[in-house]
């Protein structure tokens, strides 16, 4: 591989500089650089970031891969910005064995245009009643950190409680859905004034705030790691800000579509809007960017999560809950953060890596640091095409909507996986 010259880049929109990629490395940042037999790519006018992370995404394979599939997904990811994505365990077989960790794992390296980290199942077939293989993930190949039965929420204390002691011997993390399953039977959309006018079985917020306000407790007195998936009410925010407060081991995601749409989008009965957790009030959606802003909310992740068509194209109360998010997270964070550049460093590259023990990614662009990075016209501005996308589903709720900050260019460890913004493999 030629060595990559980037020319006049901004880095987290500061002063142009030059950035020469060699080996895998930021081999050397600053004006006026030059490198015999280099691939020139023209940085004027772009943002360089750090690789992207994504903690929360749905690859689909295996088991549906009429929906997604680990390459069409890592394409999706490229083309996004990103540059490590962690794929849930919410497939078909259930990622709960090493085996399954370690298919996933080696797909993503045939794929070869993020690095894919397989989060393992908490139990046994997200059935929520015994431990899955934990301790046999995170040895495999994959060495899985991060277990989730995202879609299903460990309702059982005691099991939640076991599962948090058995990580904390290797510093792993459980990623909780919240959601108390005996309020939410039958739920449709968030519980207020709009699931009363439009007949729909309401998810009250306090199915979300009464298990999080549970787990922080279990997670302070084991001393373990609690991450909480697609955080969606102001209530749930306030839970969180008092247990970090108090010193609990406790990070919080919140996803584009809980940063800008609300529950409100239901009334048109189209099934695009339907995500578990639901869309939220204009209250919920402005205590989440607070929280996002001044910290209590660590990151921001996709939950991508692509439907085949008859999943999505039906009756509201028959569809699959989910939307795309892995082209469209920057923009939209764009649009709701505006160019606040090192804060969107750290809430979609620096902390996710962290949480996930990426040690790869989530690096400052520095001399010596691994070359994963991507660069962002902040000028573009362009119409969400859901055909055009690279996703195997199209079930975006952003379709014909016009957004800001167009990805030019990926680099996973120095070789491009975008350019052009078009995929090089």
């Amino acid at each position: 591989m030629p060595d990559i010259l980037i020319r006049n880049a901004r880095v987290l929109g500061g002063e142009p500089t030059d950035l020469l990629l060699r080996d895998g490395v930021i081999a050397e940042i600053g004006a006026g650089l030059s490198a015999e037999g280099a691939e020139v790519v023209d940085g004027t006018g772009l943002v360089a970031l750090p690789g992207l992370v994504d903690l929360h995404t749905h690859l689909r394979e295996p088991g549906r891969e009429d929906a997604e599939t680990v390459h069409t997904g890592s394409r999706a990811a490229a083309l996004g910005g990103y540059t490590a994505v962690c794929a849930m365990a919410n497939t078909s077989p259930v990622a709960d064995t090493a085996g399954v960790v370690e298919q996933v794992y080696r797909l993503g390296q045939e794929a070869g245009l993020v690095d894919v980290q397989p989060i393992g199942a908490v139990t046994v077939g997200l059935a929520g009643e015994r431990l899955a293989e934990l301790g046999a993930m995170a040895d495999s190949a994959a060495r899985v950190r991060v277990f989730s039965d995202d879609g299903f929420c460990v309702a059982d204390p005691r099991l939640m409680r076991r599962a948090l002691e058995y990580v904390k011997a290797f510093d792993g993390v459980i990623a909780q859905h919240a959601e108390e399953p005996r309020l939410t039977q039958g739920a449709q959309m968030h519980e207020g004034d709009v699931s009363a006018r439009l007949g729909l079985t309401g998810w009250p917020a306090v199915a979300e705030e009464s298990i999080i306000a549970r787990d922080v407790l279990l997670a302070g007195h084991v001393g373990a790691r609690l991450h909480v998936c697609h955080v969606s009410t102001a209530g749930s925010v306030e839970i969180i800000r008092m247990a970090k407060a108090r010193g609990v081991r406790v990070t919080a995601e919140v996803t584009p579509h809980h940063l800008l749409l609300t529950h409100a989008k239901a009334e048109s009965y189209d099934p695009v809007y339907k995500v578990n957790p639901p869309l939220r009030t204009d209250a919920d959606v402005e205590a989440l960017r607070a929280g996002l802003r001044d910290g209590t909310i660590d990151i921001v992740a996709t939950d991508h999560a692509p439907h085949a068509a008859e999943d999505k194209e039906c009756e509201w109360a028959y569809a699959r809950p989910g939307m795309l998010g892995l082209e469209t997270a920057l923009p939209i964070v764009l649009d709701v953060l505006g160019e606040d550049w090192p804060l969107i460093a750290e809430r979609m590259s620096y902390a996710p890596a962290r949480i996930a023990g990426l040690d790869g990614h989530g690096n400052a662009l520095t001399a010596g640091a691994p070359a994963n990075l991507t660069l962002v016209d902040p000028t573009v501005r362009w119409s969400v095409d859901p055909t055009g996308l690279a996703s195997l589903s199209h079930n975006t709720p952003y379709a014909g909507m016009t957004v800001p900050g167009r990805i030019v260019a990926t680099f996973l460890r120095g070789v491009p996986t975008v350019l052009d913004g078009k995929v090089q493999k």
